[in-house]
């Protein structure tokens, strides 16, 4: 328990980029637009423009969720209430010093919270219709994974 606890913590500000590719039939006039201003809500900017690769790059700071902090404290708090409980069993003549140990958990909330507010980078790019019909379009996006979620759930390609 107490191996698993550390690498779920330190799990929980792992980059999970991903790529998904979302055909469409509208024209770039149609479609950018859409795209652009969910980015802008979602307080993105454009970062960088490039006309070769047909591709646009926002970016956008991401802020830490303060219910995962609270949680990753609380389940780090229960896991050193076990080992407490383990080394009082063992040692019972120092089981008062060990109780010291809870005052640890709050650091598994500070880590997350230090490491998880980072600018997150998602890269749009168009690609030519290779085998489609005329009107296909490819979208391929790069970002992270819950983003490329709710993009998917937020905007609908026709």
């Amino acid at each position: 328990m107490m191996i698993g606890l550390p690498f779920f913590i330190r799990a929980s500000i792992k980059d999970r980029t991903e790529q998904i590719k979302l055909p469409t039939s509208e024209s770039e006039e149609v479609f950018l637009p859409k795209l652009q201003s969910y980015f802008l809500d979602r307080a993105y900017r454009v970062a960088a423009l490039d006309k070769e690769k047909n591709q646009v790059t926002f970016e956008g700071f991401v802020q830490p969720s303060v219910f995962l902090a609270v949680f990753l404290s609380f389940i780090a708090a229960l896991g050193l209430s076990c080992l407490i409980l383990i080394l009082c069993f063992f040692y019972p003549a120092l089981s008062k010093f060990f109780w010291i140990l809870l005052s640890l958990a709050p650091l598994a909330g500070l880590f997350y919270w230090r490491k998880a507010g980072r600018l997150e980078t998602v890269l749009l790019s168009v690609e030519p219709n290779m085998g489609l019909s005329d009107h296909k379009r490819i979208i391929k996006l790069t970002g992270h994974r819950d983003e490329l979620r709710l993009i998917q759930q937020t905007i609908s390609f026709n």
